[in-house]
């Protein structure tokens, strides 16, 4: 057989030449002769057919026949004949045939080629390749071992070889003797692809091929021939014609899905993007394949990808998940961004799991947005639950949820407060309920009171302050915390009602009551003192005496109620009264703890003589000699800081003393736009030949030396007149210029 692009040409046993389509159907039969075909040539065209029978006829004829490639141009009529000798046969100007012998002399040729300008011929000794153009042969291939017969090269009968890329399709019948092959396969023809490399070959493939009664074939009985067109080859039997060709994508899918490796056809099928209903049809069988196995979960995970937006296909899986009972398993991949299906789908979703799973309905609600379902079915059927289970947290919880996406807040917000629930003050801020709880403030209040008192404080040009005591009069546990908050953030807002916080402070939160005493400008002393004394709160008693002026019954409370000597002595340093340490002294004389006290501190701030002279003689002190040591020791640190701080004087003074010495001993520049501070004219004369004097002073003023009055009262000693008289200080001559 010889392959075009157009048709193959099939020579038979019988002598018979069959033109074929590409499909295999025969298009035209010739009766050639009696004996089998031996080859078939065709030019490029197509249009002429060289063949040769075993009888050597020919029609243009002999053993073998190859046409020149361009037959049917008028100038390239050529072709070659082999027999016992290479014939080429030329048409010259005469239009006769002209033979002439390329080669002979080596027995029989067994088959011939012409591509080109190059034929090649192949017989018992070796292969040769001929330049028509140059009329010399150009390559002598010689067989490794002219002993041998063709069909012993290998361990296999050679059938025949074609081109494939830089590999090598080769067509072979097993010999009985081969050890390399399983019985049932030695006399089946064999078709492999192998890779040439440096120093032997590899296989990359290996296929059996069963053609009919292949028992009964020999190596002879096969031929292979290829297409140069496309990489189409043709295994040719006495009873078949067998098509190989790669492997494609496609190839590749159908053995996947034969294998039920449907994950990889599926990614196979995406990666060619040859046939978008191919991969429909592969991702629908995987999805059977799922549900048949009983991995719903699976199966509708590749729902997303398989059925994109595909509608009908989204709806159609919904409606048969619904017929095996698995809603649940389609729910979350249901398509809810531009892609949606009818609201009726998502209702039938939610109403199943509203039957069967509370949280697995309000896990949807959450998750899909409002306008994928009619919201108001929704909530009736919610509605009719809660009729059956009043309380439950979930379905109220879900339900403030529909409601809020329903913009009905203050619906939403009973809920949420009647629950407690924590996103209240996020749905208080999100959409400005403010109006609605002016009069639910004692409930968020009992909520959370942090998170209450803060979103009131944030939002008081929403919610008055006043609002807000009004509302919480009669909870004062509740108006202490808010008050609280309130003076923390700023000390006189509420200012009014600081007052009313001394008892509040007094009644919930004593250890901030002091403080509040502290910091508030706007408190009434003798209110909070009042309070103060009527229960007994001595720290904060202290503290508005001392600051109403009575230091001297604070100290009093401390020494007497207190008896806290640190506490005595730290408000005495406050103070900073000497009358103070006078009382806290005449105290303590006679209480020897406490003149331990005073010993370990008072020597900083008031003379220990004073205090050790009033101690009666024969009084037990304890630490006595620690406390003394002490005293020795902050009094001998006293002196030291003042030695130290004398000596740094003294250096200071004479670093002073001699930059000033250093600025004093340098000149002064004198020009004549300088002039004399008494009489107002030119310092230097306008004759310099002539004798001057002149006096500059410190303090950077000039005079002509006659200008100046008379020295003071210290001989010797000049001052400046202007600065005497501004009373800057003497400024004594420093340089006297005369000539």
């Amino acid at each position: 057989m010889t392959v075009h692009d157009k048709f193959l040409a099939l020579g038979t046993h019988f002598g018979k030449v069959y033109l074929l389509d590409i499909q295999g159907n025969v298009t035209q039969k010739f009766e050639i002769s009696p004996v089998k075909i031996n080859q078939i040539s065709l030019d490029e065209s197509g249009d002429h057919v060289g063949i040769c029978s075993e009888d050597g006829k020919s029609l243009v004829q002999f053993q073998v026949v190859a046409l020149h490639p361009q037959f049917s141009k008028s100038n390239n009529k050529q072709f070659v004949t082999g027999g016992n000798k290479i014939l080429l046969y030329e048409r010259n100007w005469l239009n006769r045939w002209k033979t002439s012998v390329l080669h002979e002399g080596e027995g029989n040729i067994t088959n011939v080629k012409w591509r080109a300008n190059l034929i090649a011929w192949a017989n018992n000794v070796g292969v040769k390749i001929y330049d028509i153009s140059s009329k010399q042969r150009i390559t002598n291939v010689l067989r490794d071992n002219t002993n041998l017969r063709p069909d012993m090269e290998t361990e296999f009968f050679i059938s025949g070889l074609a081109p494939l890329a830089d590999q090598l399709v080769t067509l072979y019948y097993v010999k009985e003797n081969s050890e390399h092959m399983e019985e049932e396969f030695r006399t089946r023809p064999r078709l492999d692809i192998i890779q040439p490399l440096p120093e032997g070959c590899e296989e990359i493939s290996s296929d059996a091929l069963t053609v009919r009664n292949f028992q009964e074939n020999q190596c002879r009985d096969y031929r292979l021939e290829h297409s140069e067109g496309e990489p189409l080859f043709y295994i040719i039997s006495p009873k078949d014609i067998v098509v190989a060709k790669e492997r494609d994508q496609d190839d590749h899918i159908d053995w996947l899905l034969e294998k039920k490796k449907y994950e990889e056809a599926l990614m196979a099928a995406e990666i060619s993007f040859k046939n978008i209903k191919r991969h429909d049809k592969i991702g629908m069988a995987y999805i059977n394949h799922l549900v048949e196995r009983g991995d719903y979960d699976a199966a509708a995970r590749k729902c997303q990808k398989v059925l994109g937006k595909n509608m009908d296909l989204w709806e159609n899986e919904v409606y048969r998940f619904k017929t095996i009972g698995q809603l649940k398993a389609i729910s979350q991949y249901l398509p809810r961004g531009d892609l949606r299906l009818r609201p009726a789908i998502y209702e039938m979703i939610l109403h199943e799991f509203l039957k069967t799973d509370y949280e697995g309905f309000a896990t949807l609600i959450r998750e899909w947005p409002g306008e994928l379902y009619n919201n108001m079915a929704i909530v009736q059927a919610v509605n009719e639950h809660l009729k059956k289970d009043p309380t439950n947290s979930m379905l109220l919880t879900t339900l403030a949820e529909l409601y809020t996406y329903d913009q009905r807040y203050d619906r939403a917000l009973e809920i949420y407060l009647k629950l407690r629930h924590k996103d209240v003050y996020q749905l208080i801020h999100k959409h400005n309920l403010f109006s609605a709880i002016k009069d639910k403030i004692v409930l968020l209040m009992d909520f959370d009171k942090e998170k209450a008192v803060d979103m009131l404080l944030d939002n008081d040009d929403k919610i008055s302050m006043d609002k807000v005591v009004e509302e919480l009069k009669d909870r004062p546990e509740l108006l202490h915390v808010y008050l609280h908050k309130l003076f923390k953030r700023d000390h006189h807002k509420g200012q009014k009602y600081h007052e009313r916080q001394i008892s509040l402070y007094a009644e919930y939160d004593r250890p901030n009551l002091l403080p509040f005493l502290r910091e508030s400008m706007h408190c009434p002393l003798e209110k909070a003192l009042e309070i103060c004394q009527q229960r007994h709160f001595v720290e904060e008693t202290v503290f508005l005496l001392s600051r109403m002026g009575n230091c001297r019954r604070a100290l009093q409370m401390i020494m007497e109620e207190l008896a806290d000597v640190d506490k005595a002595i730290e408000f005495a340093k406050e103070q900073d009264d000497r009358e103070l340490w006078d009382d806290l002294i005449s105290y303590s004389i006679d209480k020897p703890p406490f003149i331990t006290g005073l010993l370990n501190n008072i020597g900083t701030h008031v003379d220990p003589i004073l205090l050790i002279h009033r101690i009666k003689e024969g009084m037990e002190i304890p630490n006595l000699r620690d406390s003394l040591v002490k005293i020795l020791q902050d009094y001998n640190l006293q002196i030291l800081l003042r030695e130290g701080c004398k000596k740094i004087l003294v250096a200071d003074s004479l670093s002073l003393l001699q930059r000033m010495h250093r600025t004093q001993k340098r000149g002064v520049r004198v020009d004549e736009e300088n002039i004399c501070e008494s009489c107002h004219t030119p310092i230097l004369p306008s004759d310099t030949a002539q004798a001057f004097g002149v006096v500059v002073f410190h303090c950077r003023h000039m005079f002509h030396k006659e200008c100046l009055p008379s020295p003071g009262n210290v001989p010797g000693i000049q001052y400046c007149n202007i600065c005497s008289a501004k009373r800057r200080g003497p400024g004594s001559g420093i340089l006297e210029m005369k000539k």
